[in-house]
């Protein structure tokens, strides 16, 4: 299936994949950087799925991908309390490459994802109260792997992805309201995207960086959810698409990681920041190690730092004082592409599943510690 030969870019060729997984000559662990471990497993393997923290703290595991073409309708939830996950209903539909955001209800909204025939449509509610899934309306477009970003008003923004088998990513974009529980399409970006970030600014706005349209690209906008329009803002200073951002305690994104046009012989280290007073992007210091196929939302601790985990098997936080990358003690079992992290009520960070460089999906799951 071409969706999930772009999803996977699964390699028959052993050893592509250590140029992504090679630290940098001079990495070394920093006492002050934390530890990551591993926990209980899941209950089953997983990649391309989503991760949620509910209100009470649980995570919801929703969907992804046992190997290629075996897409899970199952979900599963981890109690931090007993460290241990348990079964949570199903879907209507396998989805992997979905969007899942927490609501200010409480429920979770789940969209898209690949399905076995292209992008979906369709969309669901989770309501942690019932632990079941309900089929709600539909997105205007069908959409695998879009981004999801929950609005300050609590509707969400969905951009771009992709809409049947095409590498390339669409430039529609829609927003769900949480009141009616109806999407409605609004002005499209300026590029087709998919594969890139989207970051809620302290101002309400909402940057749109990289992705891969025709081709990888630097170019980034915002959204206004005001107006409803998407304007353009400075460019990255690397093109990149599969990488990661996260929002830093001044209002600035951390751009990190990522790869170009070569996808697994492109994996980048570079790292950029965004100042949305400047409109411009700054270089900043690289990652220990290059890595892709990232979350693309990198986790901001409680410290300011942004924990970055994926596509490696080493762990990094990014200290906006220093603008170093920190190395974190222990790591993980391999370079696991497409895992999920989630900050938990207590400031440790959930890590879980992913595949290394073929379609083999692993349960393991790890807890990073402060």
């Amino acid at each position: 299936m071409k969706q999930l030969r772009f999803f996977l870019t699964i390699l028959t060729v052993a050893g592509l994949a250590v140029a992504a997984s090679r630290p940098g000559k001079n990495a070394s662990v920093n006492a002050q950087a934390g530890s990551v471990a591993p926990a209980a497993p899941m209950l089953d393997p997983r990649s391309g799925h989503s991760a949620t923290l509910l209100p009470d703290g649980r995570v919801l595991i929703v969907g992804g991908m046992r190997r290629n073409n075996d897409f899970y309708k199952s979900a599963e939830l981890y109690d931090p309390m007993t460290g241990k996950f348990t079964p949570a209903g199903e879907m209507s539909i396998g989805r992997v490459g979905h969007a899942a955001v927490l609501l200010h209800s409480g429920e979770v909204l789940i969209v898209g994802g690949w399905v076995g025939h292209g992008g979906a449509a369709s969309a669901e509610l989770y309501n942690p109260s019932t632990g079941k899934f309900r089929t709600i309306a539909s997105m205007t477009t069908r959409r695998a792997r879009p981004s999801a970003t929950l609005l300050p008003d609590g509707d969400v923004l969905l951009a771009g992805g992709t809409e049947l088998d095409t590498p390339g990513g669409m430039a529609s974009a829609e927003v769900f309201h949480a009141t009616t529980l109806q999407f409605e399409p609004v002005g499209s970006m300026h590029e087709g995207r998919i594969a890139h970030t989207a970051t809620l600014l302290l101002d309400g706005r909402v940057l749109i960086a990289g992705g891969r349209g025709a081709s990888v690209t630097a170019a980034t906008e915002l959204y206004d959810p005001h107006t409803k329009q998407f304007v353009p803002t400075g460019s990255l200073r690397t093109a990149r698409y599969k990488h990661t951002a996260g929002l830093l305690p001044d209002g600035r994104v951390l751009i990190a990681g990522g790869s170009d046009n070569r996808d697994w012989h492109g994996a980048m280290s570079s790292a950029e920041i965004y100042d949305p007073r400047t409109g411009k992007f700054t270089e900043t210091s690289s990652l220990n190690d290059s890595r892709f196929k990232l979350p693309g939302e990198s986790v901001q601790l409680s410290s300011g730092r942004v924990l970055v985990a994926g596509g490696s098997k080493l762990v990094e936080i990014y200290d906006p004082v220093t603008a170093k990358f920190l190395l974190v003690a222990g790591q993980l079992s391999d370079a696991w592409h497409f895992m999920t992290v989630t900050r938990l009520k207590d400031g440790e960070v959930l890590l879980t599943g992913g595949y290394p460089d073929n379609d083999h999906t692993t349960n393991q799951t790890w807890l990073y510690r402060p």
